[in-house]
Order: structure tokens, then C-alpha cells, then sequence
């Protein structure tokens, strides 16, 4: 079974992870931007970290077998820096219209503040501006409020439910979530948000209609593999193929697909592999004998 993971944070990761996520199905990735654990200072470290995720990230995942796709935008937490907020949000157009942006993101509330929501409404004209998609963050307190409160912000503007992914819900905030048309997604945790045993349950209860699995792995306890242990879970539990495959690959192949920068034919007719393959004067290889895929016959010109 082919698996999208919608929302992890691989440069967080590290190659042993996009291998192994690779022999467990995972055929892409869309990585939003983020915060890195600290408050970033300068417009600066924007730009270097908006370049990476469009630049060397997309390259090293190429290397390892795995199309990597990612969302712009400033996140929640550093958007109360209201000088420096202001800055990023200036240079943001320099990297929606990118290859491989497929959504405005992942933006929205962390303490939800009049700062945050100033710059959510900014970021959802850009997304309008740009035709992209946009991943919303729901904050980890008041989830609940914060999701509907998110929602009501969103449709201020006139993009549609349809074009906004909704994340990191839970069994309090789907309901809504799908009741208003918009995606509901969900992330699988070891130890907070949603286990995948919970996810199961969501998924009997909700059905597959607009819902995605994801795993947000990044530097803290995370697990880069949840989604394709979410989809065995699911199978074995007794759930059809086809809600497993919607959860897991298919809705978040609609969802971003809208961006006209995800598409399925990236990963079904891949470039051959070649670890000798530079950017900007760099390679993936660390010692070990570089993977050299050979094209099939029917993709050599004759």
C-alpha cells in the first residue's frame, strides 16, 4: 500500500528515517515550515530555512526514495514578534509560487493572540493571492475553541472549506471540522495528540470523508513511521482497504493536489536514483557505496 505522510518535519530527521519510511510505503512527504525550538531572530534565518525546505531537504529526499513537497508560512508560535513577524511576511512571496509548495502553512493559533490572528488573516490573503491550499495549526490548549475559533477566522476571507486542511484534531473537534467542509487531519503521537488505536476508532465512527492521517514527527518524541503503522492498525481492526487508503494516501493527494504542485505521477514514474548526484556541491554520501538506480528500458531514449 502507497502511504502520504501530509505533515512531517524531515529536516528534524535523519536518512535512516526516509529509508525506512521508503520500505514502509511512504512514497511523499509535504513538510511545513515550522518553529526550530527557539525563537528565530532575524528575517534572515527565515530565508536560509524557507530555501532548505525548497532547496537541499527536497534534494536529500529524492536520494533516498521519497518525493518531498512543503508548506511556507510563519508559524503561530513566532508570529507575536510582531517587527520580526512583519518581515517574514514580506519576503513569504518569494517562496509560494516555488516548485514544490503545495499550501500556505502550517499557520494559525498557538495562545491566540490578537498578533496571531493578525498574521493568520495575512497569510490566508497570500494563499488566496497565490491559489494555494492552506494547513491550518489548531493550538494545543483550548483545542476545542481554538479549532472553531480558526474556522471562524478563515471564513473572514473567500477561500473555501475545501482548500483548508484542519490539523491536529481530535474526537471533540471533527465533527465540526467536517460539518463546516473542511479536511480534517490528524496526528499520531507515541505519547500526546492522537494514538493510533484512537485513530482507528475515528475512522470506524467518521468514516474516511475528507479525513488524513499524519504524523508531524520532528525533533521531539515522534514516530516518522505512524501513518503506515496507523494504516496496518486500521487494516487489522477491521477496516475496508478503501477508508484505509483514503486516510492514508488518497485525501491528501486531493487536499494539496489543488496546488497544481503535487502530483501523483511525481512518485509513480520517478527519476532513477544516482547518490553521485550533487547540489550545490553537495552529495548524500557519508562512506557508504552510493545507490545507482538504472533507468528501465522503456525510459532510455532510443
Amino acid at each position: 500500500m502507497r502511504i502520504i505522510d501530509p505533515h512531517i518535519h524531515m529536516s528534524a530527521r535523519t536518512t535512516d528515517d526516509y529509508e525506512a519510511m521508503a520500505v514502509a510505503g511512504v512514497v511523499a512527504v509535504i513538510e511545513p515550515a515550522f518553529w526550530l525550538g527557539q525563537p528565530r531572530t532575524s528575517v534572515g534565518t527565515f530565508q536560509d530555512y524557507y530555501s532548505s525546505l525548497v532547496g537541499f531537504e527536497r534534494f536529500r529526499a529524492a536520494q533516498f526514495g521519497i518525493r518531498h513537497y512543503c508548506t511556507i508560512g510563519l508559524n503561530s508560535k513566532e508570529a507575536n514578534n510582531e517587527p520580526l513577524a512583519k518581515e517574514v511576511i514580506e519576503i513569504l512571496p518569494l517562496y509560494l509560487g516555488k516548485e514544490g509548495v503545495v499550501a500556505v502553512g502550517e499557520i494559525g493559533f498557538d495562545d491566540m493572540t490578537s498578533a496571531e490572528e493578525k498574521f493568520f488573516h495575512a497569510q490566508i490573503t497570500l494563499a488566496e493571492e497565490f491559489d494555494l491550499p492552506v494547513m491550518i495549526h489548531t493550538p494545543h490548549r483550548n483545542k476545542k475553541e481554538g479549532t472553531s475559533r480558526s474556522m471562524d477566522v478563515c471564513e473572514e476571507h473567500s477561500i473555501p472549506p475545501s482548500r483548508i486542511v484542519i490539523d491536529h484534531n481530535n474526537e471533540e473537534t471533527v465533527r465540526e471540522v467536517l460539518d463546516r467542509g473542511y479536511w480534517a487531519a490528524f496526528t499520531i503521537y507515541p505519547k500526546t495528540k492522537m494514538g493510533n488505536e484512537r485513530m482507528v476508532e475515528v475512522v470506524r465512527k467518521f468514516g474516511s470523508e475528507r479525513i488524513i492521517v499524519d504524523s508531524s514527527a520532528d525533533w521531539g518524541v515522534s514516530d516518522p513511521l505512524a501513518v503506515p503503522k496507523t494504516a496496518k492498525l486500521m487494516l487489522d481492526r477491521g477496516i475496508p482497504e478503501a477508508d484505509v487508503h483514503a486516510s492514508c494516501y488518497a485525501n491528501a493527494l486531493a487536499a494539496y493536489g489543488q496546488s497544481g504542485q503535487f502530483n501523483e505521477s511525481d512518485w509513480l514514474k520517478p527519476s532513477p536514483i544516482d547518490q553521485r548526484t550533487l547540489f550545490m556541491g553537495n552529495s548524500v554520501l557519508r562512506g557508504q557505496d552510493p545507490r545507482i538506480d538504472q533507468p528501465s528500458p522503456k525510459d532510455l531514449i532510443r
